[in-house]
């Protein structure tokens, strides 16, 4: 087998990393596609980074100017000590997209990031274009699962070179998807100082009466105006492709598209078809 690194995904692609002072928080992004007025942001999950969206920056470069960034207490950026509950990373994304000059975006968010976009969507309607909801987090109140997510992150962040493979894998329908380099590169954002603390930070939203004040029900999210794509896999371990019907069916102007043979990642573990469904919705 090929090795396999995330270097290769952007091979010979015009891409920046960089970073923005977002609101006082200094926030760093990858970004394809300079010369595109249409800006998409890439949003991604719990304990993440900007590289979950590697595989997509190329192609949906040629249409927007694309950018997949660290949200606030994650990668790169900077990680304030405090409870990361939805508002504060609705106001560090409304930040960013001040900074980057964007009035309005297409948003993309997985996990996590579904939840950020979808709850920014409610909050700033004009500021949203078009908005896909990857495998949402916050969409149901599954104490297992959410047990289960505060526990894998923790461990990973208390001993990133132990136990960052298996939180990765966790969310592949085929473990070996995780490579090595990923492992590396997550191991290292692990390894940063403070970022167990904002690990801990971010837990919050996995307690239950955190979460309950911010769940994603049929009631919030038919408040949702933008134009909606709910992306859901057949072996998301987070939430059945049920849940994903759902969602879509409750937003006004909602669609949904299910990606067989994936976990939590689908826009990592088959690119091709994530970045045909994503890129047919967003380029209407």
């Amino acid at each position: 087998m090929a090795h396999e690194s995330m270097w290769v995904d952007l091979q010979g692609v015009p891409f920046e990393q960089g970073y923005v002072d977002a609101g006082g928080v200094r926030t760093r992004y990858l970004m394809t596609g300079a010369e595109h007025e249409d800006v998409l942001v890439f949003l991604h999950g719990f304990g993440g980074h900007a590289e979950a969206y590697i595989r997509n920056l190329a192609i949906h470069g040629e249409h927007f100017r694309t950018y997949s960034i660290d949200m606030i207490g994650h990668g790169y950026t900077d990680k304030p000590d405090q409870d990361y509950e939805i508002p504060v990373y609705i106001r560090h994304l409304a930040d960013f997209l001040d900074a980057v000059g964007a009035k309005t975006a297409r948003l993309s968010g997985e996990s996590l990031g579904g939840w950020v976009a979808g709850s920014f969507a409610i909050a700033h309607p004009d500021r949203v274009e078009r908005l896909v909801l990857n495998t949402m987090g916050g969409a149901t109140m599954n104490l297992e699962v959410m047990k289960t997510v505060r526990e894998k992150t923790l461990a990973a962040a208390q001993a990133p070179r132990d136990s960052t493979r298996q939180r990765l894998q966790w969310l592949m329908a085929d473990p070996s998807r995780v490579h090595d380099d990923l492992v590396e590169c997550r191991t290292r954002i692990y390894e940063l100082p403070g970022a167990e603390q904002a690990v801990r930070n971010g837990t919050c939203l996995y307690l239950e009466d955190v979460r309950a004040n911010y769940l994603m029900d049929e009631e919030r999210v038919s408040h949702i105006e933008a134009p909606t794509l709910v992306i859901w896999t057949t072996k998301d371990p987070t939430a059945a492709p049920e849940v994903g019907e759902r969602v879509a069916s409750a937003i006004p102007n909602g669609e949904y598209a299910l990606i067989n043979e994936c976990g939590h990642w689908p826009q990592f573990e088959d690119p091709d078809t994530f970045n045909r469904i994503h890129l047919d919705f967003m380029t209407r």
